[in-house]
């Protein structure tokens, strides 16, 4: 079919792989997919962080190294920057969009999940952010899992670093979000 219109089968070799549309549009299904599974767990974990740990001592689940401990997070990592709600929550709004913007390119299994992952995370802290307490924009995060000399965190926040790890990886490997390789325009 491909030399019916002029084209011969060895130029299609030397062009980057790129994905079909029902191949994106899996893909971007995946996407979609792993974001929804997180985000629910995580939303769900905080209903119930908060519902069963308010007012109530630490509960040992692994011995000291892994401890529900309630708080409430106006900042950021560490909670850090906790002076600054409304714009660690309009940075994370912009960060939602650029996620939603780089997935239209998604091409690689690795890079939807990576991306689901970390809209999982984003889009879970800053629904915090915008309907709890004490306002929208400034809404406290609910982090609920201690371990020693750590900070306390949640599920989005374990959501993130996946995320970082994985992009890592495709970085190292060369892997674009689109699915080509470095060294594919050569």
């Amino acid at each position: 079919m491909q030399a019916a219109r002029g084209t011969s089968l060895s130029d299609d070799t030397d062009r980057p792989a790129v994905p079909s549309t029902p191949r994106r549009l899996r893909l971007r299904l995946l996407l979609a997919a792993v974001f929804a599974v997180l985000y629910a767990v995580d939303v769900v974990s905080k209903v119930l962080a908060v519902e069963h740990l308010t007012g109530r001592p630490d509960v040992e689940v692994v011995g000291d190294l892994l401890v529900l401990h309630l708080v409430r997070n106006p900042g950021a990592a560490f909670s850090t920057g906790t002076e600054y709600t409304v714009v660690l929550s309009c940075i994370a709004a912009g960060a939602a969009v650029v996620v939603l913007w780089l997935a239209r390119r998604v091409g690689n299994v690795v890079w939807a999940v990576a991306l689901g992952v970390l809209l999982a995370g984003i889009v879970g802290n800053l629904t915090d952010r915008l309907l709890r307490s004490p306002g929208p924009l400034r809404g406290h995060v609910i982090d609920m899992f201690m371990l020693p000399n750590w900070p306390v965190f949640n599920v989005a926040d374990i959501c993130i670093n996946v995320a970082a790890g994985l992009i890592l990886l495709q970085a190292f490997r060369g892997v674009r979000i689109d699915g080509s390789r470095d060294g594919d325009d050569a």
